[in-house]
């Protein structure tokens, strides 16, 4: 069961939905592209790094074709500032990139946040630190969660767990953008992009439904209003309130809590896993229910804003709870912030893009919490 604390965006602000056409097999990254088209992408600009590079040989078809813009910059420096350049103009822009690629554009990232302006960076992570490799991770959960440049700031962050989430989720990270006025991430990794699965993908695009935006910049033309966007304050009183004001913001935007919700009512343990893993994860929950071992599941689609609340309550009521991720620990620390010593928190991961078998989970999480 999907959980939102506020009235979920069902369909892109700028671009109108087609009737959902019938299940075909497509593959992750060509759904995270498709998603992009469909949710009025306006702008596209990024560099080639296995394993997303399907993102953007598929929008060099279609964003021309469509009368939007394409780019190939330099590099992913050149990509991220670009993204700046037409955020600030009002354009729906976007980037994709994998770990090491994504690191190159935080200087500019931060930029953008603080010059609240939206727009949409899709990560399709891999194997780390360093060039590591092109297997499946789940590494870069600071650095998206927790801001990855300099600065306080923040990001909206979307963890897509299957083929129909990665066509899904872009509309809803631009849409979230727009609202808050802030950066939003598509968090996946090496499976979800390069596995096929069945989905509902269209490939019709109705025409962009355009908007002004009375915070664009506006330094040519007849506009009303003569907008300079910009992160540069000297002053450090006018710089902290600039600050306040994007805490604030981030507060505002806590009502986006998402979050998914499997075989909880009765549960003695919750399991809490996001994106491949919480496929994992679910496969080993099924297999200890059927031996009689209570376990259920949460995933946060969000993982900024993080479903602390409704973990906090769970852990009132719950034996403990079980984090299985792709790392050496990252969610696990905002999970026992939320379950603030109420419960046991246990921690499972795997790195350098080793995937464990659900018969694996299965043991270790019985083991962990055997009476």
């Amino acid at each position: 069961m999907i959980v939102t604390t506020r009235q979920p965006v069902s369909t892109s602000e700028r671009a109108v939905r087609t009737p959902a056409p019938a299940k075909r097999l497509v593959k992750g990254n060509e759904a995270l592209a498709l998603g992009a088209v469909a949710a009025g992408a306006e702008c596209f600009f990024g560099y080639p790094i296995t394993p997303q590079n399907e993102v953007p040989e598929i929008l060099s078809y279609w964003m021309p074709k469509l009368g939007r813009v394409f780019l190939q910059a330099e590099s992913e420096v050149a990509s991220i500032n670009m993204v700046y350049g037409a955020a600030a103009a009002g354009h729906r822009a976007m980037t994709s990139s994998s770990s090491p690629g994504i690191s190159l554009m935080m200087e500019g990232l931060s930029y953008i946040a603080g010059a609240r302006l939206p727009c949409v960076i899709a990560n399709v992570m891999r194997g780390g630190p360093g060039l590591g490799n092109i297997a499946p991770s789940q590494g870069d959960y600071f650095q998206a969660v927790k801001g990855g440049g300099h600065g306080d700031y923040r990001c909206i962050v979307l963890a897509p767990w299957n083929v129909q989430e990665m066509y899904e989720l872009p509309a809803l990270a631009f849409d979230l953008a727009e609202r808050y006025r802030m950066p939003a991430f598509v968090l996946t990794d090496a499976v979800l992009g390069s596995m096929l699965e069945p989905a509902r993908v269209p490939l019709e695009f109705p025409p962009l439904v355009r908007r002004e935006q009375d915070w664009t910049a506006c330094g040519r033309g007849n506009r009303a209003h003569k907008n300079v966007v910009h992160s540069l304050y000297l002053d450090p009183e006018v710089l902290s309130a600039k600050c306040e004001e994007l805490q604030a913001t981030y507060r505002r935007a806590a009502c986006e809590v998402r979050f998914d919700e499997r075989l909880i009512d009765d549960a003695q343990v919750v399991v809490v896993a996001f994106g491949i893993s919480a496929r994992l994860a679910l496969s080993a929950v099924s297999a200890l229910r059927r031996r009689g071992e209570k376990f259920g599941l949460l995933r946060p689609i969000t993982l900024f804003p993080f479903p602390s609340e409704r973990l906090s309550a769970l852990a009132k009521r719950v034996r403990g709870m079980m984090v299985f991720e792709l790392n050496s620990g990252q969610m696990v620390e905002d999970v026992r912030l939320a379950a603030n010593g109420a419960c046991p928190v246990e921690f499972f991961g795997k790195m350098g893009g080793v995937l464990p078998p659900p018969e694996e989970l299965v043991e270790v999480f019985s083991k962990r919490f055997a009476r």
